[in-house]
């Protein structure tokens, strides 16, 4: 299973990603309970935008935030300065063991055991 970054949801919602649907539906999806907040608590997200991401979301799992996963994400703030909701999602990977989907690599490739996949620069498994 497969969690994905708030940039991958905003970036699969959009009517032209097809490509980039048909790469995620390759393997079952889910979401940190932070993703979905940051995605549809954006201030300025249109009803049309909306709308869109709601209907992505419906589609993948959402893994909420529990105790296990709070404490990881303490751990990793811990080590090294890292904003709540990138150390809650990142927690929320590494806690089951999901690969992390996300464009940023470059800011979670230092938390040891966390397996990245930039689906817009790397095939799977690079």
């Amino acid at each position: 299973m497969r969690l994905l970054d708030s940039n991958i949801v905003i970036a699969a919602a959009a009517p032209e990603a097809e490509a980039l649907r048909a790469e995620l539906s390759t393997e079952p999806c889910a979401i940190s309970i932070a993703t979905r907040i940051e995605v549809l608590g954006y201030h300025r997200l249109s009803a049309e935008e909306g709308s869109g991401l709601t209907e992505f979301l419906s589609r993948v799992e959402t893994h909420a935030l529990d105790d296990s996963v709070a404490a990881r994400a303490i751990t990793l703030r811990q080590q090294r300065k890292m904003g709540l909701g990138d150390a809650i999602i990142a927690a929320t990977a590494l806690v089951p063991r999901l690969t992390f989907v996300t464009r940023n690599v470059d800011d979670f490739k230092h938390i040891a055991g966390l397996r990245l996949f930039n689906p817009f620069t790397e095939p799977e498994g690079a």
